[in-house]
């Protein structure tokens, strides 16, 4: 695909990108994903959907109007930042919105979890866990938390 192709990114109610062109139609939850994140971050970045597929394709960041380079810029920029997931301490409650007490790879912290849906599987063993700050954290797999762990987080599965 080249970035000719053309297409109008926005976010939706929920946050995620909706990407919509007339070659591909409409797919909520688009992910921009660098071909080469540290040879070339600005050159080469797929626009991927929520089941694995690209959907477009930007050559460069700076061929892009200012409004749509801002929303690839910062969903880039929420993505690099990633702790992993190791612990669920515990959480305030199990109706959202919900504070957790975490550990991550980065140490404790806490997040606020709005709704279910901010909870995203990816693949059969990882989970992506995104709080009301727009940080995503990540859950490799689910079955090397440790019990308590996923009994909390079955509470909201």
């Amino acid at each position: 695909m080249s970035h000719t192709m053309q297409f109008q990114l926005s976010r939706n109610s929920f946050g995620r990108l909706v990407l919509e062109s007339a070659e591909h139609g409409r797919h909520e939850g688009v992910v921009p994903v660098r071909a080469f994140p540290v040879a070339a971050p600005d050159k080469g970045i797929a626009l991927v959907s929520t089941d694995g597929h690209e959907v477009g394709w930007i050559d460069e960041l700076s061929a892009l109007n200012a409004t749509t380079r801002a929303l690839v810029e910062q969903e880039l920029a929420s993505r690099e930042f990633m702790p992993e997931l190791l612990q669920l301490v515990s959480v305030s409650s199990f109706a959202t919105p919900s504070t957790w007490q975490v550990r991550t790879d980065r140490g404790p912290t806490e997040l606020i979890l709005k709704g279910e849906e901010d909870i995203r599987r990816i693949g059969r063993e990882g989970l992506l866990v995104l709080d009301s700050h727009g940080v995503q954290f990540l859950i490799r797999d689910l079955a090397q938390l440790d019990r308590h762990s996923r009994r909390l987080l079955d509470r909201f599965l």
